[in-house]
């Protein structure tokens, strides 16, 4: 209830109709027959859990609903037009005040003439046609009973409430038993209760928690009980709002009326929900906490507007107090005004004992509720009562709940706890009244806007760290912490810190003007460009000494010298050049983000004008003022201010134009605009390059400012000459700089040049002008040696080298140079070829100072390859100069394929490190593009390089394979992903080994595994070197997987990368799931199943070989990857149906193999008594354990019989109760299981045969039953999944599990064909090796085992009560011969299935 409400007369929002008389309120249930009172089954059901844990209640199925919708509403009443009132059925005669509190039940009333009162608004007739409620209609749809008129009117979307809530007034006035007994039962329907209690049983108190013990076990009777806060009905859409306004109009039309504070509304109300809001029921439980919080929300109302009063009230009493010469009249004002103000702290004590009462017995406890929407309920309220009641609430017993909920697991509750606090620090008059409470909660609110995982958290929080802000709450390191999100990842993190930075930029200006009485404009622009750069400056430093980045320069020089650390790891510079190479360098800077997000706040931002002046002043000149050329001191930009201006100026530039080029703006405008730019730049761009062309950063960002030009102004302005310079000056860079980003720069500025068609003469000219420079170059850095390869350098000679190498990879990488490549001037002099392979010759030498030189030689000579490549011809009929073309591009590649092998995998070269990574991909390049297995395009053309294929020979790829292994391992060791080695395994002690034996591979690589791990325990994950190094790491893997995927490298070595699958990281692990297609591939459509158990078995026994010897923890990882590795086995499609499937008999190789090889481990480990060996060899049964998803019965019975052979002959005595074998135990139960659901799913599809006469759809389980024969191709099956009867599943797989018990050899039951077949094929596919194709062959206890585990068989309709007396075999042919008798005492006796 607002503030400006009359007392005396509440404004109606739904109902505009004048008050008439009170009259009496009916109810429709006061007639109806009551359901039988159930009595109370618990004790302890409803007790109250203590406050000082979490409520842990078992709520019903419903509590896995996590509906929303109620919790993102405002409680805001809605406006609808007021409605006629519904008629209601007649009720009993309405009782005086004085009534007596014993009430008799409303069945044995006196009935007498009873006044009927329609239920239709007065004013208004009921409406028809479709738009009218029905309430039969939504009770039947619902299935929550019609029978309250509260519940109703609730539920009407066009229903008065304000007229509800005073009629119920009215009733309870006239009758207060049966109008409470009705807000109860109201309350007992919006929980999906249809019971109800009486005038009685609402005002029996102490019998409220064995009524609601009824209640509850009615509602355990449905297994997914309904109410009306989280359903998904369309009726109870607007439920949750409806409820909140008429329990708001009650409670304040209640308060005018002084209703409130004299009857027992509140009392009874209070009694009914506190023990609801502790039921196990959820239903109970949520919507109990919702009406309190919502009644408490309506207190505050109420309490606010008698706070008011009581101010008003003491004014006027200081005022007649005052009042000169008081008359007796006067005396009597004061003492009225007494009374007055007595009766005002009467009800603010009650009010105070109301919302005591409802935050001790409900909100201390359902805030920490197990269901995360009860307590953003909570937390929603509170947030309100700040809001409303904030004399009463903020303090610091409230702000602690919410304070807490800051670290909720659940994101809605902690949005609910910061949009709670916003409100919290709007209340200027109380801020002194919580900064013990802004102490305590200032770092986790700091933690939630840098690192929370939620994106609308973080953006919330950020606003409530500025309202802290703008009481100066924050320390200053605070709020850098804070500014520091201006450069962020998130854009939203971005634009909602902008306001803060803003204020934060906004205080810096100003201290700089202080004693400064007129600044002129300019002054005051440029003083706010020097704050800028300076709090750039400031929080990049913050932020490289966060992520620890304390050397940005590319060219490194703080570079280690080379020690043995340094000669262990590539040095930083290169290493970073060789990112920089990969990763590009158009990426946004740090700067550039910060722009965008403050683009709308800071207005010197846009200013690109004033920008360009400011960058082309010196700011190393003399003091001054008056003179704008004169740089004053106040805003006297540093080297390093200077530098991010300029990256500002350049985003500046970059966001303006793309602003113009949006589709709001104007037609032309972004023509003019990019022609004022480039106007400005014509002059401008000169004077920049000459004052930064020293500082490689800084010009960077100068280069990027060309390709922001109109190029075509020049020609319409005829300034060629200036264009001319312009390109000189890029030339000019890129012929003096040996940074990659300055050398990418500059070559993306020459596209752009080239791209301008209308200045292609001068193209043209400067373009072959830049090669003839770098061909003299060249040729002058190699004069006078005749053996370059093994020729002697100084240290500035191979600088210069590795520069021009480095220039003309760049260059060849945007350029077709063949032809400037072979020039040889008709042998006068050497070509640009033979220099650079005489180049990269040097690379066997070792020298480390030479990596970059060698490694961007053997760059050149690739895109020299790639190029001639290029040109290659596809016709039939090839010209002599195409054959001539040909056999040199075979020569130069053959040349530098022979360089590549030797760097990269080869035994005798000294290569270092960078320049093998290098090698190895480029090899794998060469390979893939010229690869013998691709030679059509995809339009069946043929490629041209099909002509000149290769291919790669075993030893090769081996090799390959070897270098990936080594590169894990050192990054590994890098990392430090290796555990330390357990002294548990089979090279401990317990090995046998004596001391005088030298240590084996395996103690090896655990001593090597421990030196890695004790190398880098102090590596920092988050460390730009970490990034770098992970970057190279992931891309040799992935150009290992390119050539694995384009056929160069057979799919078997991929098992390297599987092996170490979950220990490398996440970027890792995708990479490596790419093999998983790559082997259903294989094994499906390209039937080759021995390639994908090769690497099965490979890949999971070498990942646990890491187990084994201590270098990974445990086995997780191995779990992990049988997971993954288990997807080759089929392909599904909808529903997870089976579309094709691996045979299964590389299914049962991959599980004989992997058997046998942990069979031998474990033998050994046994005979030497390791038993914690032992220990972790049987954990290897639960990577298995997810291989057997799709294994079929007969599958499951010889891997079962192998596994049991392995443990028989490793001699191996497995206890039944070990938990050290629960994983054997747990892995030979699911080959059980996977044995009865085969069996189960076989004999349901035989009943279908009988029932219906025709075939099913073939199930997954019914596949998994059928054995492809060996010489058969499988087919290609559409399944469809079907759920076997758990029970019936379980049964038989404890039966199987018995006939199991001992390690048997697989015998295959022979299925008896129908009498009339024609074919002795049997219906399950017998194997022709089968001991059963021929019966001479078994023994009589043999024929025992099948007889006995042919007892739960399916059968044919044809087989049902047949007798087979002596053991007779009947093979169903005529051509079989007699048959033969195996057994005189044993009979197979088949039963008819019942239906």
């Amino acid at each position: 209830m607002s503030e400006d409400t009359p007392t005396t007369t509440p404004a109606p929002r739904r109902s505009q109709r004048e008050k008439k008389a009170p009259k009496q309120f009916t109810s429709v249930a006061s007639t109806s027959t009551r359901k039988r009172k159930r009595p109370p089954t618990s004790d302890t059901e409803n007790e109250q859990p203590q406050p000082d844990q979490r409520e842990d209640v078992q709520g019903d199925e419903a509590d896995a609903e996590n509906d929303s919708d109620a919790d993102e509403e405002e409680y805001e009443s809605p406006k609808t037009k007021p409605t006629p009132r519904r008629k209601d059925k007649a009720k009993s005669t309405p009782k005086s005040k004085d009534t007596p509190a014993t009430k008799k039940p409303r069945a044995t009333k006196p009935t007498g003439p009873k006044p009927v009162k329609t239920a239709a608004r007065r004013g208004r007739k009921p409406k028809e046609g479709a738009n009218a409620y029905d309430a039969d209609q939504v009770a039947k749809d619902t299935k929550i009973a019609a029978d309250n008129p509260l519940f109703n009117a609730i539920m009407n979307p066009i229903a008065a409430l304000q007229s509800t809530a005073e009629d119920f007034l009215e009733s309870l006035e006239q009758t207060p038993g049966a109008a409470q007994a009705e807000l109860i039962n109201l309350i007992l329907r919006a929980c999906g209760c249809n019971d109800s209690v009486n005038a009685d049983e609402a005002l029996d108190y102490d019998g409220v928690v064995d009524a609601l013990d009824n209640f509850t076990e009615v509602l355990k009777q449905e297994n997914t009980p309904t109410y009306p806060l989280t359903s998904k009905l369309l009726i109870f859409k607007k439920f949750r709002k409806s409820l909140s306004e008429f329990i708001e109009r009650l409670i304040a039309s209640s308060a005018d009326l002084g209703i409130l504070y004299t009857s027992d509304l509140m009392p009874t109300l209070q009694t009914w929900v506190i023990a609801m809001s502790s039921s196990q029921i959820r239903s109970f439980r949520h919507t109990a906490t919702v009406v309190a919080l919502e009644v408490e929300t309506a207190l505050c109302d109420v309490a606010a507007a008698v706070e008011k009063e009581a101010e008003v009230v003491g004014r006027q009493r200081e005022g007649e107090r005052k009042r000169k010469g008081a008359t007796k009249g006067g005396n009597a004002r004061v003492k009225e005004l007494e009374v007055k103000a007595q009766e005002i702290r009467d009800r603010r004590s009650k009010l105070a004992e109301f919302l005591k009462e409802f935050v001790d017995g409900v909100f201390v406890h359902r805030y920490r509720d197990l269901d995360p929407n009860i307590r953003a309920e909570c937390v929603h309220a509170i947030g309100l009562w700040f809001r409303k009641y904030p004399g009463h609430f903020l303090e610091e017993s409230y702000l602690r709940y919410v304070g807490w909920v800051l670290s909720d697991s659940n994101t809605h509750v902690r949005l609910e706890a910061v949009r709670a606090l916003s409100g919290v620090y709007e209340q200027a008059n109380y801020i002194g009244s919580f900064n013990h409470f802004t102490e305590r909660f200032k770092p986790r609110l700091l933690e939630i806007a840098t690192s929370d995982t939620e994106l609308s958290v973080r953006v919330a929080v950020i606003q409530v760290l500025g309202a802290i802000d703008h009481h100066s709450l924050l320390e200053e390191e605070e709020r850098e912490k804070l500014c520091l999100l201006v450069f962020d990842e998130e854009t939203k993190v971005r634009k909602a810190v902008s306001q803060f930075v803003r204020g934060v930029w906004e205080e810096a200006v100003d201290e700089r003007l202080v004693g400064r009485n007129k600044v002129r404009q300019k002054a005051k622009d440029r003083v706010g460009l020097k704050a800028l750069a300076a709090l750039l400056v400031q929080w990049g430093k913050s932020l490289d000494d966060l992520i620890g980045e304390n050397d940005s320069s590319e060219n490194g020089d703080t570079d280690a010298e080379d020690t043995e650390e340094g000669a262990r790891d590539a040095r930083p510079s290169t290493r970073r050049k060789e990112v920089l190479a990969l990763a590009g360098t158009g990426q946004k800077g740090r700067v550039a983000l910060a722009v965008e997000a403050l683009w709308d706040e800071v207005e010197p931002v846009r200013d690109w004008e004033e920008l360009l002046e400011i960058l082309l002043l010196d700011h190393s000149a003399s003091d001054g003022r008056g003179d704008d050329s004169i740089v004053d001191e106040v805003w006297r930009l540093e080297e390093v201010e200077e530098a991010v201006l300029l990256e500002v100026f350049v985003a500046t530039l970059r966001r303006a134009k793309a602003d113009a080029a949006s589709a709001a703006a104007k037609k032309g405008q972004e023509e003019n605009i990019s022609n004022d730019i480039t106007r400005a730049l014509i002059t401008a761009l000169p004077r920049l390059f000459i004052k930064h062309q020293t500082y490689q950063n800084r010009i960077s960002e100068v280069l990027l400012i060309p390709t922001l030009m109109n190029l075509d102004l020049y020609l319409e302005m005829r300034m060629i000459a200036s264009y001319a310079s312009l390109w000189d000056d890029v030339t000019k860079q890129f012929l003096s700089h040996s940074s990659v980003t300055v050398l990418s720069r500059a070559m993306s500025a020459i596209r752009y040049f080239m791209d301008a068609t209308s200045l292609s003469n001068t193209n043209s000219t400067k373009i072959l002008e830049l090669e003839d420079e770098l061909s003299s170059a060249l040729r002058d850095a190699v004069a006078g040696r005749d053996e370059i390869e093994v020729a002697t350098f100084s240290e500035d000679e191979v600088l210069v080298l590795g520069a021009l190498c480095t220039r003309l990879a760049t260059l060849t990488g945007s350029r077709n140079m063949t032809i400037w490549m072979e020039e040889d001037e008709g042998g006068k002099q050497s070509s640009a070829w033979d220099i650079i392979v005489a180049l990269a010759e040097r690379g066997r030498l070792g020298y480390r100072e030479e990596e970059t030189m060698v490694e961007q030689a053997l760059n050149v000579l690739r895109l020299h390859v790639l190029w001639k490549a290029k040109g290659l011809s596809v016709e039939n009929d090839s010209s002599p100069e195409d054959i001539r073309f040909r056999e040199v591009l075979v020569e130069q590649r053959d040349t530098l394929l022979e360089k590549l092998i030797e760097y990269a995998v080869g035994t005798q070269s000294n290569t270092v490190e960078g320049v093998r990574r290098a090698a190895f991909k480029y090899l794998l390049d060469l390979h893939v593009l010229f690869c013998a297995s691709e030679r059509l395009t995809a339009d069946g053309r043929q490629l041209p390089t099909a002509t000149i294929a290769l291919s790669m020979a075993d030893e090769l790829q081996y090799r390959c394979a070897g270098y990936i292994q080594a590169e894990i391992e050192r990054y590994a060791e890098l990392t430090g992903e290796n555990a330390d080695p357990k002294p548990n395994d089979e090279n401990s002690d317990d090995d046998g080994s004596s001391d005088g034996e030298q240590p084996s591979k395996e103690q090896e690589k655990v001593l090597k595994a421990r030196k890695g791990r004790k190398q880098s325990e102090d590596v920092d994950e988050t460390s730009i070197s970490r990034l770098e190094h992970e970057y190279l790491f992931i891309d040799v893997i992935s150009t290992f997987l390119r050539a694995i995927r384009a056929g160069v490298v057979n799919v078997q070595h991929g098992a390297v990368l599987l092996a170490h699958y979950g220990r490398l990281g996440l970027a890792f692990d995708m990479c490596s799931k790419l093999l998983n297609d790559i082997l259903r591939e294989e094994g499906m459509e390209k039937n080759n199943g021995d390639v994908v158990v090769t690497v099965l078995t490979k890949a999971l026994s070498e990942a646990y070989t890491l187990v084994l010897e201590g270098v990974v923890d445990d086995e997780s990882n191995s779990v992990q990857l049988a997971k993954t590795l288990s997807g080759c086995f089929v392909v599904r499609g909808s529903q997870l149906s089976i579309l094709r499937r691996l045979e299964s008999r590389y299914i049962v190789q991959v599980h004989s193999n992997l058997l046998t090889w942990i069979g031998k481990r474990l033998a050994s480990y046994q005979s030497n008594n390791n038993k914690k060996g032992l220990k972790l060899g049987a954990l290897f049964f639960r990577a298995l354990t997810p291989l057997v998803s799709i294994v079929g019965s007969r599958d499951a019975l010889k891997i079962k019989a192998h596994m049991d052979q392995v443990i028989a002959q490793a001699k191996i005595d497995i206890p039944p109760t070990s938990k050290v074998w629960e994983p054997q135990r747990a892995y030979e139960k699911r080959l059980g299981t996977a044995i009865a659901k085969d069996n189960a799913a076989t004999k349901v599809t035989t009943d279908k045969k009988k029932g219906k006469g025709v075939a099913g759809a073939v199930t997954d389980e019914e596949i998994e039953g059928d054995e492809i024969g060996e010489g058969s191709e499988p087919e290609e099956i559409v399944t469809t999944p079907r759920r076997a009867k758990r029970a019936q599943n379980d049964a038989e797989a404890t039966d199987q599990e018995e006939q199991l018990a001992e390690p048997i050899t697989p015998k295959v039951r022979r299925h008896t064909p129908p009498a009339t077949s024609t074919s002795p094929v049997s219906p399950v596919g017998i194997r022709e090796d089968s001991p059963l194709t021929n019966p001479e062959s078994l023994t009589a206890s043999e024929n025992m085992d099948v007889s006995l585990t042919s007892r739960k068989r399916p059968r044919n309709e044809d087989d049902d009560d047949m007798v087979i007396p002596n053991g007779t075999v009947d093979n169903g042919d005529a051509n079989d011969g007699p048959a033969t008798p195996v057994a005189d005492d044993i009979h197979v006796r088949r039963k008819r299935i019942r239906h």
